[in-house]
């Protein structure tokens, strides 16, 4: 994790604990929640507009975002973190919701062609090995929309909502993570320029502050959206760097005189001679 992250192992945990399903459920219900989820889902809509045919999978709590999709994608599921908690998705029929593990999640390589995170990342402990998991389970060429708190922003301090809950990121920092994690940065924007009031004045004057920040590209958004599609080979200097850390080998097939080898054991021994033969 880049410096800049870091926070006392308490506040850590405390922060953890105070995100459940429930309060992400009571959130999307108010007021204020129904505004966060109209500007947020309104980009990821635009930017994924097209799924018919593909397999959808919402990490966090996604559950809110991804009702368009379920008549166009082949399948849809709803991924939940266990200490979130799950609730079931959708309210009838078969569920397609899970609690899992995010480090280990019950699929098979290369079977998922979009994921959505969003209330996951910045809870993850090790968020490494949340999105190398992502990476395993993504198709060649899928993508992933990554939802985050924005660190600079007012709704990173105000802890009525849940993007003031875990660590927040800059667009830098997610930038690298992802590059780490072998994804390719397509997409960047911010989205939540409202401040998280929830006075009825301020809500009202939502869509202004928001065509306002998207079209002049002003940062403060409250989250950052960044779409990335997955590398399927390792960049050439990842490669560089495995090679420098070879240990130094010498040659076995470097002209030698005669009668001179190599033991087991990697120095040079005279070798033995072999009556009788």
């Amino acid at each position: 994790m880049r410096a800049g992250l870091a926070s006392p192992a308490l506040s850590w945990h405390k922060k953890i604990m105070s995100l459940d399903v429930v309060d992400l459920r009571a959130f999307y219900a108010s007021a204020l929640g129904r505004v966060a989820h109209r500007f947020v889902s309104a980009i990821i809509n635009r930017r994924w507009e097209n799924c018919s045919g593909l397999s959808m999978l919402g990490i966090g709590y996604a559950t809110p975002y991804l009702s368009p999709w379920r008549d166009k994608a082949v399948r849809v599921l709803a991924f939940m973190p266990a200490q979130q908690g799950v609730v079931n998705w959708p309210e009838s029929g078969i569920s397609s919701s899970a609690l899992v593990d995010t480090a280990m999640m019950p699929l098979p390589d290369s079977c998922i062609d979009r994921v959505l995170i969003i209330h996951a990342l910045e809870m993850s402990e090790a968020p490494r090995d949340f999105l190398e998991e992502v990476w395993r389970i993504l198709t060649p060429g899928g993508r992933i929309i990554i939802v985050a708190p924005n660190r600079r922003s007012v709704w990173a301090r105000v802890e009525t909502t849940p993007f003031a809950q875990g660590l927040p990121y800059s667009r830098g920092q997610l930038r690298d993570l992802l590059r780490e994690t072998l994804f390719s940065p397509v997409h960047e924007c911010e989205a939540l320029y409202v401040p998280p009031f929830t006075r009825a004045t301020a809500l009202s004057m939502a869509p202004a502050f928001e065509r306002i920040g998207e079209r002049f590209g002003l940062p403060g958004g409250g989250v950052h959206l960044i779409e990335a599609t997955k590398q399927v080979y390792r960049p050439i200097g990842a490669r560089k760097f495995a090679r420098k850390r070879l240990p130094a080998l010498e040659g076995a097939l470097a002209p030698s005189p005669a009668g001179i080898g190599f033991n087991g054991s990697g120095h040079r021994a005279q070798a033995a001679t072999r009556e009788g033969r």
